[in-house]
């Protein structure tokens, strides 16, 4: 009976040996984090990357605790939990501030291509205005010739120089024109044509004296002026004509012809009217042109 006695006990105290070790590790264990929220809190919780305190030390589990085969599986997983949970932590983290830089990158690209076409779009304007300036210039300049051009032909306007000069001859008593005169007629007919500024002047000269000769030299002249208007259409407000008679000249052979029979005489006159409306690239009504009436 002693002996069964003496052999039970060392064994109860075997037993009992790892439940008290289980209890004092799970008493360190819960007191470990009380432990360690006392040591962290005197740190900021803003000073962590995550913003909240860092982890405590792991408690010390006592000679047992490293002994124990029963204590090890918890007392790891407990270990672990927060690690794991600080680590998932940190990648969220890790990954929101890739997101962040990811995309303030891509605002600050966006800004700086906005800014750079802005940059183009006034660089281009600029352009622009200066080819306008340049162009207003020019027009500026065109004007300011046109103007001068116009004051130079307006002071000169009845001023007509002779241009070309045909003569009609007529046999003694002859008015009505004959071929080589037709043709004459036509030639400085067609180089007037379609042209502006220039009247065309008809002079009779007839043999004889006083108001009959005068009166032969006005119908030679006005069988000229019946062609050019009914031919060539050449309008009459551009025909001047006059019939002179016997007048004399200074030319001593146009006077032997005079003499002997009578004589037209055909000039061209124009004045700088033409050259305005070639310089403004406009037509350009005559000056000579009566008013229509109202």
């Amino acid at each position: 009976m002693k002996n069964r006695l003496l052999f039970a006990l060392p064994l109860a105290a075997v037993l009992a040996f790892p439940a008290l070790a289980q209890t004092t590790t799970s008493t360190t264990d819960q007191s470990a984090p009380a432990a360690s929220s006392t040591m962290a809190a005197p740190a900021s919780s803003t000073d962590a990357a995550t913003g909240k305190a860092p982890l405590a030390p792991p408690s010390r589990e006592g000679f047992w605790g490293h002994l124990n085969p029963f204590a090890r599986k918890t007392y790891v997983r407990r270990q672990t939990e927060p690690i794991r949970d600080r680590v998932n932590e940190l990648d969220e983290l890790t990954s929101g501030n890739t997101k962040a830089i990811k995309d303030t990158d891509a605002r600050a690209q966006a800004g700086i291509k906005l800014a750079s076409d802005k940059a183009d779009a006034a660089d281009q304007h600029a352009l622009d205005a200066g080819n306008k300036a340049t162009m207003a210039q020019q027009t500026a300049q065109q004007a300011t010739t046109r103007v001068q051009t116009v004051e130079t032909v307006v002071t000169n306007i009845d001023q007509y120089k002779a241009q070309n000069q045909a003569e009609i001859l007529f046999r003694p008593g002859q008015v009505a024109l004959s071929k080589t005169a037709k043709d004459a007629i036509d030639t400085m007919a067609d180089s007037v044509k379609g042209q502006h500024g220039y009247i065309i002047e008809v002079q009779g000269f007839s043999a004889g004296r006083g108001q009959v000769a005068i009166t032969t030299s006005q119908k030679m002249a006005e069988s000229v002026v019946r062609y050019l208007v009914l031919q060539h259409e050449i309008p009459v407000y551009r025909i001047y004509l006059v019939g002179m008679g016997n007048a004399p000249t200074s030319d001593e052979a146009t006077k032997t012809k005079r003499m002997s029979g009578g004589r037209v005489e055909i000039s061209l006159l124009k004045n700088d009217l033409e050259q305005l409306s070639a310089n403004t690239g406009a037509p350009v009504a005559s000056a000579d042109q009566p008013q229509q009436p109202k």
